[in-house]
């Protein structure tokens, strides 16, 4: 149980998954329909009122405010104060770039600013990234309040596609689907992204069955693109369907739509999970092809694919190709370099890997470190995890929830119970909001009624108390220990009410069979 849990949490930080993949490519669909860039703004750009490299310029002044406390408006009225023109284009491109960098509020306020300028004609194209941006910084409810105040004339086919993108992100299919029906009113489903976003949709909430029918709707009102055939692909992948995803991709050969890498690797995982090696070997020759420097993902999920296929020489020729075109490598390659060494036995490699990485990266990414904890954890040499932790925090690299994890299934494994609480307590302080890991807990409160340790139990109960997720089955666990340690508890039954939890036979069984034993003193320092 332990080596799958390791398993799962060494394959949750490492893999560069088809379907991850697929979902990138998509988050880029909405700004290619809404925002079609041409091209970017950099500091040393020249245009409108931005002049050559080392002088000032709006977009430099407004790609400086790097505090979200500062204020966009501020610096462009500024600007103008100071004589300069403020041309629209120019804010557009500056708008892009900011929301390239993710620093959505002041891609907003720059937005905002705009729609109060008479000298400054806005766009259908305009408005749709300003609703998107309105979704992301202040929510769904907020974005749909922005469309129904805008013009009649302003609800076209940009802004409908808009507020569609922000229902998918939201997974909201119903209303994603009634304004599907509006927009084909409105004939505005003549292009694929709309349908490809429904695909998207239906893909992230599990409801495959709907996919033949939307993309059987798209085909009579417009053509499928290879973003549509990715997708499509992705869906045969996660059902095993290898038949139906080589008649997808014949079709769109068919179609002289050309297939990118994105295609090549949906159907070499899926020749993976079935052992057509052969099959696999091909796609991802023709995977490689389609790689370049624009297409920078590619090498992570070629690098993950190789490592399936336990293809050594593979991944070292990938990874010598994505260093000699981009020396420096970010986190999310370290990543996935230093997990595909730790999963083909070459630890001493990744160990060095992992060095060159904490002198070169400036993130302190848990992420990264976890690989190796985890490895070390699996490889049951807690001493070593222990060791590589504490270098961790020397390092300035801050623990995060799967570091605390981690170290409470390796105690586990080790039976520290000590240990295992502390980390425990530390897994579950160390986030807002904990998702209950209840496979976690049963196994912290299984190792405990072993040892029918009462006051550890007890401690634990203290601990999901305070994370807010008590339950039945958790309070049955406490009195189990109880029950083997032979002691009666005080009050569980009230205990239960003030948490707001339902008692169940098994607690009136466990109930009575420890009332007829002797009153634990642990007991009363939890009440």
């Amino acid at each position: 149980m332990f080596r799958i849990r390791m398993h799962t949490a060494l394959a949750a930080v490492c893999h560069f998954s088809t379907e991850a993949a697929t979902m990138k490519l998509l988050a880029t669909m909405k700004s290619e329909e809404i925002a079609k860039p041409k091209t970017i703004v950099k500091p040393n750009t020249s245009d409108g009122n931005s002049t050559p490299s080392g002088r000032d310029t709006l977009g430099q002044r407004l790609l400086s405010l790097i505090y979200a406390k500062r204020s966009a408006v501020i610096t462009i009225q500024k600007w103008r104060d100071e004589g300069h023109t403020v041309r629209k284009y120019e804010l557009n491109r500056i708008v892009r770039e900011l929301r390239k960098l993710k620093r959505y509020k002041h891609a907003l306020e720059i937005c905002e600013w705009m729609t109060k300028q008479h000298d400054i004609k806005l766009l259908e194209g305009d408005y749709a990234v300003h609703l998107d941006l309105i979704a992301k910084i202040r929510g769904l409810a907020s974005a749909e309040k922005f469309f129904e105040d805008l013009p009649d004339k302003m609800k076209g086919r940009p802004t409908c596609t808009a507020l569609l993108h922000t229902y998918v992100q939201n997974k909201e299919s119903e209303k994603a689907e009634a304004l599907m029906e509006k927009m084909s009113d409105c004939g505005f489903l003549k292009h694929a992204l709309p349908y490809n976003h429904m695909l998207s949709l239906y893909i992230s909430n599990e409801q495959l069955e709907k996919v033949p029918g939307i993309i059987q709707e798209l085909k009579k009102n417009t053509s499928p693109d290879v973003v549509t055939y990715n997708l499509w692909l992705n869906v045969c992948a996660s059902q095993n369907d290898v038949e139906t995803a080589e008649k997808v991709l014949l079709e769109m050969k068919k179609a002289k739509i050309d297939p990118d890498w994105v295609t090549y690797s949906s159907l070499t995982n899926l020749y993976i999970k079935k052992g057509l090696l052969d099959k696999a070997a091909t796609t991802l020759k023709e995977m490689e092809k389609k790689t370049s420097r624009k297409a920078r993902a590619a090498y992570s999920s070629l690098i993950s694919l190789h490592t399936n296929m336990r293809d050594k020489d593979g991944v070292h020729r990938v990874g010598k190709k994505l260093k000699s075109i981009f020396p420096k490598m970010n986190d999310a390659e370290y990543t996935c370099m230093i997990s595909s060494l730790v999963k083909l036995g070459e630890f001493e490699e990744a160990e060095n890997l992992y060095s060159e990485w904490t002198s070169v990266s400036p993130t302190g990414d848990s992420r990264v470190s976890n690989i190796l904890l985890s490895a070390y954890i699996n490889k049951s040499e807690m001493e070593m995890a222990e060791k590589f932790y504490n270098q961790m925090v020397e390092r300035g690299i801050t623990p995060s929830y799967t570091t605390w994890e981690l170290l409470t299934w390796g105690y586990l494994k080790q039976k520290q119970t000590e240990k295992v609480l502390d980390s425990f307590e530390k897994a579950v302080g160390s986030v807002k909001k904990w998702n209950p890991d209840e496979k976690l807990a049963r196994e912290v409160y299984k190792n405990l009624e072993e040892q029918g340790n009462i006051e550890g139990a007890e401690k634990v109960l203290v601990i999901l108390q305070k994370a807010g997720h008590v339950s039945t089955e958790m309070y049955n666990r406490l009195l189990r220990v109880y029950a083997k340690a032979g002691k009666m508890p005080l009050i569980v039954a009230e205990r239960m009410k003030k948490d707001k939890v339902e008692l169940d036979e098994e607690t009136h069984r466990l109930i009575q069979e420890t009332s007829k034993m002797c009153v634990s003193e642990v007991s009363s320092k939890f009440l």
